[in-house]
Protein backbone atom coordinates (compact mmCIF):
# COMPACT_ATOMS: atom_id res chain seq x y z
CA UNK A 1 0.00 0.00 0.00
CA UNK A 2 1.34 3.24 -0.59
CA UNK A 3 1.81 6.08 1.44
CA UNK A 4 -0.35 8.62 -0.59
CA UNK A 5 -3.10 5.85 0.17
CA UNK A 6 -2.46 5.72 4.21
CA UNK A 7 -3.03 9.25 4.60
CA UNK A 8 -5.95 11.47 5.09
CA UNK A 9 -6.24 14.52 2.21
CA UNK A 10 -5.77 17.07 4.65
CA UNK A 11 -2.47 15.32 6.12
CA UNK A 12 -1.05 15.09 2.46
CA UNK A 13 -1.77 18.69 2.48
CA UNK A 14 -0.51 19.38 6.03
CA UNK A 15 2.80 17.61 4.82
CA UNK A 16 2.63 15.20 7.26
CA UNK A 17 3.96 12.05 7.22
CA UNK A 18 3.16 8.36 8.78
CA UNK A 19 6.50 8.54 11.29
CA UNK A 20 5.57 12.42 11.96
CA UNK A 21 1.96 10.94 12.72
CA UNK A 22 3.24 7.56 14.98
CA UNK A 23 4.96 9.83 16.95
CA UNK A 24 2.03 12.99 17.72
CA UNK A 25 -0.92 10.98 17.86
CA UNK A 26 0.60 7.22 18.54
CA UNK A 27 -0.35 5.32 15.00
CA UNK A 28 0.14 1.98 14.72
CA UNK A 29 -0.08 -0.35 12.14
CA UNK A 30 -3.20 -2.04 10.56
CA UNK A 31 -4.71 -3.76 7.52
CA UNK A 32 -7.53 -1.61 6.69
CA UNK A 33 -9.11 -4.28 4.72
CA UNK A 34 -10.13 -6.50 7.57
CA UNK A 35 -12.01 -3.43 8.40
CA UNK A 36 -16.25 -3.59 7.67
CA UNK A 37 -16.01 0.00 8.00
CA UNK A 38 -12.74 1.48 7.06
CA UNK A 39 -12.09 4.85 8.55
CA UNK A 40 -9.01 6.25 6.48
CA UNK A 41 -8.70 9.14 9.02
CA UNK A 42 -10.30 12.49 10.65
CA UNK A 43 -11.78 14.88 8.38
CA UNK A 44 -13.46 18.04 9.71
CA UNK A 45 -14.44 19.06 13.50
CA UNK A 46 -17.71 21.14 12.54
CA UNK A 47 -18.80 23.21 15.26
CA UNK A 48 -22.40 25.73 16.05
CA UNK A 49 -21.83 28.26 17.50
CA UNK A 50 -23.48 32.06 18.31
CA UNK A 51 -20.93 34.03 16.61
CA UNK A 52 -19.46 32.15 13.65
CA UNK A 53 -17.85 35.16 12.12
CA UNK A 54 -15.84 36.40 15.54
CA UNK A 55 -14.96 32.61 16.30
CA UNK A 56 -13.51 32.36 12.67
CA UNK A 57 -11.37 35.36 13.93
CA UNK A 58 -10.44 34.07 17.61
CA UNK A 59 -9.43 30.80 15.77
CA UNK A 60 -7.13 32.62 13.77
CA UNK A 61 -5.68 35.34 15.60
CA UNK A 62 -5.42 33.26 19.04
CA UNK A 63 -5.04 29.47 17.92
CA UNK A 64 -2.75 30.10 14.87
CA UNK A 65 -5.67 28.23 12.62
CA UNK A 66 -5.36 29.05 8.65
CA UNK A 67 -8.80 30.42 7.17
CA UNK A 68 -9.11 28.62 3.41
CA UNK A 69 -12.47 28.38 2.64
CA UNK A 70 -16.02 30.12 3.66
CA UNK A 71 -19.44 29.44 2.30
CA UNK A 72 -22.50 32.05 3.25
CA UNK A 73 -25.09 34.57 1.81
CA UNK A 74 -22.37 36.11 -0.68
CA UNK A 75 -21.92 32.65 -1.85
CA UNK A 76 -25.85 31.86 -2.19
CA UNK A 77 -25.82 29.88 1.17
CA UNK A 78 -28.82 32.03 3.03
CA UNK A 79 -28.72 29.42 5.99
CA UNK A 80 -25.32 30.27 7.55
CA UNK A 81 -21.76 31.56 7.72
CA UNK A 82 -19.20 28.79 7.44
CA UNK A 83 -16.13 29.22 8.37
CA UNK A 84 -13.01 26.62 7.14
CA UNK A 85 -9.69 26.71 9.42
CA UNK A 86 -6.81 24.60 9.72
CA UNK A 87 -3.62 23.88 11.45
CA UNK A 88 -1.48 21.17 10.19
CA UNK A 89 -4.04 18.28 9.54
CA UNK A 90 -6.82 19.53 11.78
CA UNK A 91 -9.54 21.01 10.01
CA UNK A 92 -12.60 22.94 12.21
CA UNK A 93 -15.88 24.36 10.12
CA UNK A 94 -17.32 26.93 12.24
CA UNK A 95 -21.27 27.54 11.52
CA UNK A 96 -23.18 30.28 13.16
CA UNK A 97 -27.09 30.84 11.87
CA UNK A 98 -28.21 33.98 9.60
CA UNK A 99 -31.69 32.97 9.18
CA UNK A 100 -33.79 32.75 12.03
CA UNK A 101 -35.52 29.66 11.05
CA UNK A 102 -31.78 27.69 11.00
CA UNK A 103 -31.63 24.74 12.31
CA UNK A 104 -28.04 25.89 13.76
CA UNK A 105 -29.66 28.45 15.99
CA UNK A 106 -31.63 25.83 17.49
CA UNK A 107 -28.43 23.93 18.25
CA UNK A 108 -26.65 26.63 19.50
CA UNK A 109 -29.98 27.40 21.89
CA UNK A 110 -30.00 24.15 23.11
CA UNK A 111 -26.44 23.53 23.70
CA UNK A 112 -24.40 26.25 23.50
CA UNK A 113 -21.08 26.72 21.12
CA UNK A 114 -20.39 23.28 20.79
CA UNK A 115 -19.54 20.04 17.86
CA UNK A 116 -22.41 19.12 15.80
CA UNK A 117 -20.09 16.86 13.43
CA UNK A 118 -17.39 14.49 13.96
CA UNK A 119 -16.91 14.14 10.39
CA UNK A 120 -14.37 11.55 8.83
CA UNK A 121 -12.78 10.48 5.81
CA UNK A 122 -13.90 7.30 3.97
CA UNK A 123 -12.85 5.65 0.89
CA UNK A 124 -16.17 4.42 0.69
CA UNK A 125 -18.98 5.92 1.80
CA UNK A 126 -21.63 3.18 0.62
CA UNK A 127 -19.92 0.51 1.98
CA UNK A 128 -19.44 2.21 5.36
CA UNK A 129 -23.26 3.32 5.39
CA UNK A 130 -24.41 -0.28 4.29
CA UNK A 131 -22.81 -2.09 7.05
CA UNK A 132 -23.99 0.58 9.90
CA UNK A 133 -27.61 0.39 8.79
CA UNK A 134 -26.81 -3.90 9.00
CA UNK A 135 -25.95 -2.55 12.68
CA UNK A 136 -28.91 -0.82 13.49
CA UNK A 137 -27.16 2.71 13.05
CA UNK A 138 -29.38 5.39 12.27
CA UNK A 139 -28.99 7.29 8.22
CA UNK A 140 -29.39 10.86 9.01
CA UNK A 141 -27.67 11.47 5.19
CA UNK A 142 -28.35 8.98 2.37
CA UNK A 143 -25.08 8.36 0.25
CA UNK A 144 -25.03 11.13 -2.81
CA UNK A 145 -22.78 12.82 -4.66
CA UNK A 146 -22.04 16.83 -4.80
CA UNK A 147 -19.84 18.34 -7.77
CA UNK A 148 -18.56 21.81 -8.77
CA UNK A 149 -15.63 22.45 -11.08
CA UNK A 150 -13.12 20.71 -8.45
CA UNK A 151 -14.93 17.45 -9.21
CA UNK A 152 -17.15 15.57 -6.66
CA UNK A 153 -17.17 14.47 -3.04
CA UNK A 154 -19.32 11.67 -1.92
CA UNK A 155 -20.82 12.08 1.38
CA UNK A 156 -23.52 10.39 3.67
CA UNK A 157 -24.37 10.77 7.39
CA UNK A 158 -25.22 8.98 10.22
CA UNK A 159 -26.02 9.46 13.81
CA UNK A 160 -24.02 9.43 17.20
CA UNK A 161 -24.52 10.18 20.70
CA UNK A 162 -27.55 13.49 21.40
CA UNK A 163 -27.27 15.67 18.43
CA UNK A 164 -23.71 14.64 17.26
CA UNK A 165 -23.50 13.06 13.89
CA UNK A 166 -20.74 11.49 11.49
CA UNK A 167 -20.41 12.99 8.37
CA UNK A 168 -18.43 10.36 6.00
CA UNK A 169 -16.87 11.47 3.07
CA UNK A 170 -14.94 10.23 0.35
CA UNK A 171 -13.28 13.30 -1.66
CA UNK A 172 -10.57 11.41 -3.60
CA UNK A 173 -12.36 13.10 -6.38
CA UNK A 174 -12.19 16.51 -5.19
CA UNK A 175 -9.20 18.99 -5.72
CA UNK A 176 -11.68 22.56 -3.61
CA UNK A 177 -10.58 23.96 -0.84
CA UNK A 178 -13.19 22.00 1.22
CA UNK A 179 -16.66 20.92 -0.17
CA UNK A 180 -18.92 22.46 -3.03
CA UNK A 181 -20.63 25.42 -2.13
CA UNK A 182 -17.65 27.02 -0.30
CA UNK A 183 -15.19 29.19 -2.08
CA UNK A 184 -11.05 29.78 -0.96
CA UNK A 185 -10.86 32.61 1.69
CA UNK A 186 -8.12 33.53 3.41
CA UNK A 187 -7.44 35.61 6.63
CA UNK A 188 -5.36 37.19 9.64
CA UNK A 189 -2.24 35.55 9.53
CA UNK A 190 -0.99 34.81 13.22
CA UNK A 191 2.39 32.59 13.27
CA UNK A 192 3.88 30.04 13.13
CA UNK A 193 1.33 26.47 13.49
CA UNK A 194 0.89 25.47 17.09
CA UNK A 195 -1.03 22.47 16.78
CA UNK A 196 -0.37 19.61 14.24
CA UNK A 197 -3.22 17.27 14.41
CA UNK A 198 -6.37 15.82 16.43
CA UNK A 199 -5.62 12.97 18.37
CA UNK A 200 -9.05 12.00 20.10
CA UNK A 201 -12.65 13.93 20.68
CA UNK A 202 -13.80 13.09 24.16
CA UNK A 203 -18.09 12.31 24.50
CA UNK A 204 -20.03 12.12 27.87
CA UNK A 205 -23.00 10.35 27.76
CA UNK A 206 -25.71 9.45 30.37
CA UNK A 207 -25.53 7.85 33.59
CA UNK A 208 -25.78 4.05 32.34
CA UNK A 209 -25.32 4.58 28.75
CA UNK A 210 -21.45 4.34 27.95
CA UNK A 211 -21.36 0.77 26.87
CA UNK A 212 -24.07 1.36 24.65
CA UNK A 213 -22.16 3.99 22.71
CA UNK A 214 -19.03 1.79 23.02
CA UNK A 215 -21.14 -1.31 21.56
CA UNK A 216 -22.46 1.06 18.90
CA UNK A 217 -18.98 2.25 17.90
CA UNK A 218 -17.78 -1.55 18.16
CA UNK A 219 -20.77 -2.63 16.05
CA UNK A 220 -21.52 0.08 13.68
CA UNK A 221 -17.84 1.21 12.64
CA UNK A 222 -15.28 -1.60 13.67
CA UNK A 223 -13.46 0.46 16.05
CA UNK A 224 -11.81 -1.79 19.07
CA UNK A 225 -11.48 -1.23 22.67
CA UNK A 226 -8.25 0.65 23.50
CA UNK A 227 -8.57 1.55 27.20
CA UNK A 228 -11.02 1.30 30.33
CA UNK A 229 -11.05 3.52 33.03
CA UNK A 230 -13.07 2.69 35.99
CA UNK A 231 -13.23 2.77 39.94
CA UNK A 232 -10.94 4.39 41.73
CA UNK A 233 -8.61 4.50 38.44
CA UNK A 234 -10.96 7.85 37.68
CA UNK A 235 -12.40 8.91 40.90
CA UNK A 236 -11.30 11.76 43.76
CA UNK A 237 -12.46 11.91 47.42
CA UNK A 238 -16.02 14.04 46.04
CA UNK A 239 -16.42 12.66 42.77
CA UNK A 240 -16.08 9.92 40.29
CA UNK A 241 -16.78 9.14 36.86
CA UNK A 242 -16.52 5.91 34.38
CA UNK A 243 -14.61 6.07 30.70
CA UNK A 244 -13.87 3.45 28.08
CA UNK A 245 -12.10 4.20 24.60
CA UNK A 246 -12.66 3.15 21.44
CA UNK A 247 -10.32 3.25 18.40
CA UNK A 248 -10.26 2.97 14.60
CA UNK A 249 -7.52 0.01 13.67
CA UNK A 250 -4.36 2.30 13.08
CA UNK A 251 -5.77 4.78 16.35
CA UNK A 252 -5.72 7.89 14.30
CA UNK A 253 -9.25 8.26 15.69
CA UNK A 254 -9.78 8.06 18.94
CA UNK A 255 -13.22 8.45 21.09
CA UNK A 256 -12.81 7.93 24.82
CA UNK A 257 -16.41 7.96 26.08
CA UNK A 258 -17.67 9.04 29.61
CA UNK A 259 -20.52 8.37 31.88
CA UNK A 260 -20.83 9.84 35.40
CA UNK A 261 -20.50 7.76 38.46
CA UNK A 262 -22.27 7.75 41.55
CA UNK A 263 -20.25 10.13 44.00
CA UNK A 264 -20.52 12.51 46.91
CA UNK A 265 -20.80 15.58 44.84
CA UNK A 266 -21.61 15.84 40.82
CA UNK A 267 -18.57 15.37 38.61
CA UNK A 268 -17.23 16.76 35.77
CA UNK A 269 -19.59 14.61 33.71
CA UNK A 270 -22.59 16.05 35.31
CA UNK A 271 -22.18 19.40 35.21
CA UNK A 272 -21.21 19.15 31.37
CA UNK A 273 -24.37 17.51 30.45
CA UNK A 274 -26.86 19.75 32.81
CA UNK A 275 -25.01 23.38 30.53
CA UNK A 276 -25.04 21.30 26.91
CA UNK A 277 -28.75 20.01 27.57
CA UNK A 278 -27.50 16.21 27.32
CA UNK A 279 -24.58 14.16 25.48
CA UNK A 280 -21.66 15.69 23.37
CA UNK A 281 -18.41 16.09 22.40
CA UNK A 282 -16.85 17.40 26.30
CA UNK A 283 -12.73 17.91 24.33
CA UNK A 284 -10.43 17.59 21.66
CA UNK A 285 -7.14 17.05 22.19
CA UNK A 286 -4.52 19.34 19.70
CA UNK A 287 -1.43 17.30 19.31
CA UNK A 288 1.56 19.90 19.18
CA UNK A 289 5.50 18.72 18.55
CA UNK A 290 6.68 21.33 20.75
CA UNK A 291 4.01 22.17 23.76
CA UNK A 292 5.96 24.42 25.83
CA UNK A 293 6.09 26.98 23.25
CA UNK A 294 2.29 26.62 22.07
CA UNK A 295 1.82 26.90 25.56
CA UNK A 296 3.62 30.01 25.58
CA UNK A 297 1.93 31.88 22.96
CA UNK A 298 -1.46 30.84 23.48
CA UNK A 299 -1.34 32.04 27.25
CA UNK A 300 0.49 35.40 25.95
CA UNK A 301 -2.92 35.52 23.79
CA UNK A 302 -4.97 35.55 26.75
CA UNK A 303 -5.69 31.82 26.36
CA UNK A 304 -6.56 30.78 30.33
CA UNK A 305 -5.66 27.04 31.50
CA UNK A 306 -6.22 24.83 34.42
CA UNK A 307 -3.77 25.34 37.36
CA UNK A 308 -1.89 22.78 38.81
CA UNK A 309 -0.69 22.80 42.53
CA UNK A 310 2.94 22.60 43.22
CA UNK A 311 2.72 20.03 45.34
CA UNK A 312 1.98 17.73 41.96
CA UNK A 313 5.47 18.67 41.35
CA UNK A 314 7.38 18.12 44.04
CA UNK A 315 5.44 14.52 44.54
CA UNK A 316 8.57 11.68 44.71
CA UNK A 317 6.32 9.37 43.62
CA UNK A 318 5.20 10.83 40.57
CA UNK A 319 9.15 11.87 39.78
CA UNK A 320 10.29 8.09 40.28
CA UNK A 321 7.62 7.14 38.09
CA UNK A 322 8.34 9.68 35.34
CA UNK A 323 11.70 9.17 35.22
CA UNK A 324 13.69 11.44 32.21
CA UNK A 325 11.63 13.49 29.70
CA UNK A 326 13.08 16.35 27.54
CA UNK A 327 12.44 19.12 29.23
CA UNK A 328 13.56 19.91 33.13
CA UNK A 329 10.64 18.99 35.72
CA UNK A 330 10.99 23.05 36.90
CA UNK A 331 9.92 23.76 32.83
CA UNK A 332 6.70 21.86 33.16
CA UNK A 333 5.97 23.49 36.58
CA UNK A 334 5.89 26.90 35.19
CA UNK A 335 3.59 26.40 32.67
CA UNK A 336 1.50 23.80 35.18
CA UNK A 337 1.99 20.68 32.28
CA UNK A 338 1.08 17.25 33.19
CA UNK A 339 3.18 14.39 32.68
CA UNK A 340 2.72 10.93 32.37
CA UNK A 341 4.17 8.04 31.49
CA UNK A 342 3.57 4.03 30.44
CA UNK A 343 5.02 0.88 29.15
CA UNK A 344 5.30 3.05 26.08
CA UNK A 345 6.66 5.85 26.22
CA UNK A 346 5.73 9.62 27.98
CA UNK A 347 3.58 12.23 27.20
CA UNK A 348 2.63 15.91 28.01
CA UNK A 349 -0.33 17.45 28.40
CA UNK A 350 -2.16 20.66 29.52
CA UNK A 351 -6.03 21.64 29.61
CA UNK A 352 -8.04 24.92 29.02
CA UNK A 353 -10.98 26.27 30.70
CA UNK A 354 -14.39 26.18 28.79
CA UNK A 355 -14.06 27.98 25.47
CA UNK A 356 -17.42 29.48 25.75
CA UNK A 357 -19.84 30.77 28.13
CA UNK A 358 -21.06 27.61 29.37
CA UNK A 359 -18.62 24.88 31.42
CA UNK A 360 -18.87 22.51 28.62
CA UNK A 361 -16.50 22.56 25.53
CA UNK A 362 -12.51 22.58 25.62
CA UNK A 363 -9.50 22.16 24.73
CA UNK A 364 -6.43 19.55 25.91
CA UNK A 365 -2.75 19.90 24.25
CA UNK A 366 -0.75 16.75 24.18
CA UNK A 367 2.85 15.84 22.99
CA UNK A 368 3.49 12.25 23.03
CA UNK A 369 6.78 10.75 23.12
CA UNK A 370 5.96 6.73 22.27
CA UNK A 371 3.18 6.60 24.89
CA UNK A 372 -0.04 5.10 23.54
CA UNK A 373 -2.16 6.46 26.77
CA UNK A 374 -4.24 9.42 28.33
CA UNK A 375 -2.53 10.37 31.04
CA UNK A 376 -3.89 7.99 33.48
CA UNK A 377 -1.71 8.75 36.28
CA UNK A 378 -2.76 12.58 36.07
CA UNK A 379 -6.50 11.15 36.28
CA UNK A 380 -6.74 12.55 40.16
CA UNK A 381 -4.76 15.91 39.56
CA UNK A 382 -6.82 16.78 36.61
CA UNK A 383 -10.14 15.98 38.27
CA UNK A 384 -8.87 17.70 41.24
CA UNK A 385 -8.57 21.02 39.35
CA UNK A 386 -11.73 20.68 37.59
CA UNK A 387 -13.53 20.34 41.14
CA UNK A 388 -12.07 23.66 42.27
CA UNK A 389 -13.10 25.18 38.80
CA UNK A 390 -16.46 23.89 39.22
CA UNK A 391 -16.86 25.10 42.62
CA UNK A 392 -15.70 28.42 41.79
CA UNK A 393 -18.56 28.16 39.46
CA UNK A 394 -21.00 27.11 41.98
CA UNK A 395 -21.90 23.81 39.90
CA UNK A 396 -20.04 21.67 42.34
Amino acid sequence: MSLDATLTSQERLAELDLEQLRRLVGLVDHDPTTDPFPVTGWDAVVWAVGNATQAALVYQAVWGMELVAYSGPETGNRDHHAYVLRSGAVRFVVQGGVDPASELLDHHRRHGDGIVDIALEVPDVDRCVAHARSQGATVLVEPHDVSDEHGTVRTAAIAAYGDTRHTLVDRSRYTGPYLPGYVARTGVTAGPRLFEALDHVVGNVELGRMDEWVSFYNRVMGFTNMAEFVGEDIATEYSALMSKVVASGNHRVKFPLNEPAIAKKRSQIDEYLEFYGGPGAQHLALATSDILATVDALRARGVEFLATPESYYSDPELRARIGHVRVPIEELASRGILVDRDEDGYLLQIFTRPLGDRPTVFFELIERHGSLGFGAGNFQALFEAIEREQARRGNF
